[in-house]
């Protein structure tokens, strides 16, 4: 007796980040009489692959100078007095990044609802029958995170001169203050 084969497919592949959508998978023999292999294969495959690549550069640069003047007393007969004004330079420089790859939430793979079913009926004496459903669900997350940060300061003060000289009676000479100032707040905040 010949032997008889039917064999009944069903294979769904799909992919997805969310819920949204049911897929059914099913698959019927019937009938098929004696001696017969029957075979019924339910496959579902899900995948997601998410990639983040941040690249973050902060770079601050600030050159600063102050000079006070001179203060001279000179050349009188009585010296009075010369004061020369105070010099200043103040920078202030502040940056907040925050890189958030969480896209809302927490990254997930929900595969869509599905119903794998399979019949097989009245196959008759010696037949061999099969149901398979197989699932399989792959979520590949992969970030990658560079972060750079540069402050360049370049500072120069100098007080300038005070003289008193070449008076029958001296005065006063007084140079003022020269000062520089800086501040750098870099805040960097990456979240995966």
């Amino acid at each position: 007796m010949k032997k008889l084969l039917k064999i009944l497919s069903a294979a769904m592949v799909s992919a997805g980040l969310t819920t949204g959508f049911a897929a059914a998978q099913s698959g019927s023999i019937d009938t098929t009489g004696p001696d017969s292999d029957n075979h019924i294969t339910n496959t579902q495959t899900n995948e997601a692959t998410v990639t983040n690549d941040n690249d973050v550069d902060i770079k601050s640069k600030n050159k600063q100078k102050a000079y006070s003047g001179e203060a001279e007393v000179e050349h009188n007969t009585t010296g009075g007095s010369a004061t020369s004004g105070d010099a200043s330079n103040t920078n202030s420089v502040s940056s907040d990044v925050n890189v958030s790859n969480s896209g809302g939430g927490t990254w997930s793979l929900s595969p869509p609802d599905i119903d794998q079913s399979g019949s097989i009926e009245n196959t008759g004496p010696d037949s061999l029958n099969t149901i398979t459903s197989t699932n399989t669900n792959t979520l590949t997350v992969t970030n990658t995170n560079d972060v750079d940060v540069k402050s360049y300061n370049y500072q120069r003060a100098s007080s300038g001169e005070a003289e008193v000289e070449d008076n029958t009676t001296g005065g006063d000479a007084t140079s003022g203050d020269a000062s520089n100032s800086n501040t750098v707040e870099n805040t960097v905040s990456v979240s995966n």
